[in-house]
């Protein structure tokens, strides 16, 4: 469990690609070590740290995490954003996030709006539908608000700091993200669209489960 503030940037120092990918990040020592098997978000994926240094780590990566997230595209010398996990009794600065990313995201527009940044980025109907406005989404591992949200895109505005602590100020359009929806949203989402069962196994509601039509004849819009 992570809360989507990037504590630290790390250096893709190897990319092994052997019976399966591997990638070593290095990084200005934590206070408290890394420690074999404890979790670190990279650029909001959660990898377990299979071995460590001071300076350094490696993690493996599974293939369903190569296929879903752009890990696999690093090269070194990049730089990516690092969370560990978050304590029992630690601040949740951010928004729940678990490092379980859904999907990539391109970014369309980087637009400078007074002191901050706005940046749109395409990432798909599944994504987008599982977002609201001022809503919360992780970019590469980073919490931000959704500020605009279309059918397949979604916009997010950034901090001065924000856009120079992380990887974000790097981002040039075209460039990959990982994105992950906010959980509490992904949950609602699938409830919304279950159909329970009735007691004579028909289902409660014909053609679907919640709709915007159910909602607004039991006057909720």
């Amino acid at each position: 469990m992570f809360t989507g503030l990037v504590e630290k940037n790390g250096t893709v120092r190897r990319i092994s690609r052997g019976r399966g990918l591997v990638i070593e990040i290095a990084f200005e020592p934590w206070r408290e070590p890394l420690e074999p098997g404890e979790s670190v978000a990279v650029n909001g994926v959660c990898l377990t740290v299979a071995c460590c240094d001071a300076t350094r780590f490696t993690a493996d990566v599974l293939r369903e995490t190569e296929e879903r997230t752009g890990l696999a595209e690093l090269k070194p010398g990049d730089r990516v954003n690092l969370e560990r996990a978050l304590k029992v009794g630690s601040r949740l600065g951010g928004h729940i996030v678990q490092g379980h990313v859904d999907g990539r995201g391109t970014l369309l527009e980087k637009r400078q709006k007074g002191r901050d940044f706005a940046l749109t980025f395409r990432c798909g109907r599944v994504i987008a539908a599982a977002s609201v406005l001022k809503g919360s989404i992780a970019v590469n591992g980073v919490s931000l608000t959704v500020s605009g949200l279309g059918s397949d895109w979604l916009q997010v505005d950034v901090i001065p700091t924000t856009m120079r602590e992380t990887n974000l100020g790097l981002l040039a359009v075209g460039d990959m993200v990982n994105l992950e929806s906010d959980v509490l949203g992904k949950y609602a989402r699938r409830a919304a669209a279950a159909v329970p069962e009735r007691p004579d196994g028909g289902d409660c509601a014909s053609g679907g489960g919640l709709t915007f039509e159910t909602l607004a004849e039991n006057g909720f819009v």
